[in-house]
């Protein structure tokens, strides 16, 4: 569905190898083996998710919450990329990102690999970043989760993608969804996965995300936990222009008395030809899917907030 990564991967040992064999002397060599190190490198493109509905049906005894939600992988994407270094480094570039270096989860996924055994050399890590934060769309756990399926090529660590899911998983609720970043059903707290017949493959997305920012404390707030009226799994089945009737994101009901813009942008879907349109996650941003392309007059009419338009796959 989306692009998973560019590789570039020499093996200077076995060239080396070769070389020797045929009588290439220690000059070449060394030439020969500092390119492979330096080729030896991986680029990615981490995706963002949407969420297509999103109950909260309970609370659980540890004080967490039980979710009913879709998870759906689209095309705006981070940039990563990962090279050998004689120290670890992370570039950011692109998207401002807060806090410190060593809390990105980009260096939390290859902290975790590293502290359970795993010989992974210092490392230099560009992040640039498209994927807005504090929107609901998954940014930072999508980074982890494919910073560690990078790895695992990379340096041909022998992890499944069960096992990277539940080594990710540690990181987030959502990370493991990014390792294989296909439509699920999710449940638990949003970490139990099942995989999903759904295409919106032809339709258009509008995304916008105003400044906002809604803390997971404060959507949760006015949250009252209940079985959803429309059963998700059925509903997602329905024909498209039947969601907005069925399918709803309970997140809404205590964001958006607060953030009246974030309301209002769903209401200017709506009002430019969505089909359906629901903030994702719990927030900020909000979504329209179009049966056809949105115009460019109203792509900019949402501006000054961020946009970002696609044809879904």
């Amino acid at each position: 569905m989306l692009q998973k990564y560019h590789i570039c991967i020499s093996a200077p040992n076995f060239i080396a190898k070769i070389l020797r064999s045929t009588g290439h002397d220690d000059d070449i060599l060394h030439v020969c083996e500092t390119f492979c190190t330096l080729a030896l490198n991986m680029r990615s493109f981490p995706c963002a998710k949407i969420n297509l509905g999103l109950y909260v049906t309970e609370r659980r005894p540890d004080g967490y919450h039980n979710l009913e939600t879709a998870f759906y992988p689209i095309p705006l994407c981070d940039e990563l990329e990962i090279t050998e270094a004689e120290a670890d480094g992370l570039e950011t570039t692109g998207i401002a990102v807060a806090g410190a270096t060593a809390d990105n989860l980009v260096m939390r996924a290859v902290r975790l690999l590293r502290e359970e055994g795993f010989q992974i050399p210092p490392l230099h890590i560009r992040l640039h970043k498209n994927i807005p934060s504090g929107a609901g769309l998954g940014g930072g756990s999508s980074d982890a989760a494919f910073t560690m399926t990078m790895l695992n090529d990379m340096f041909h660590l022998g992890l499944t993608k069960e096992d990277m899911e539940r080594r990710v998983a540690r990181l987030g609720a959502d990370c493991a969804f990014f390792v294989s970043h296909q439509p699920v059903f999710a449940t638990g707290i949003g970490d139990q996965f099942a995989p999903i017949a759904l295409s919106l493959a032809g339709k258009y997305l509008l995304l916008v995300k105003p400044d906002d920012f809604v803390s997971t404390r404060e959507a949760y707030a006015n949250i009252v936990p209940r079985k959803p009226q429309h059963e998700l799994r059925t509903s997602i089945r329905r024909p498209l222009d039947e969601w907005a009737h069925l399918i709803a994101n309970d997140f809404e009901e205590s964001v958006f008395p607060q953030h009246p813009v974030i309301a209002a942008i769903k209401q200017q879907l709506y009002d430019c030809g969505a089909v359906y349109a629901a903030m994702s996650g719990s927030g900020s941003s909000v979504f329209g899917i179009f049966d056809q392309r949105p115009t460019e007059s109203v792509t900019n009419s949402f501006a000054p907030h961020f946009v970002f338009a696609a044809e879904l796959g």
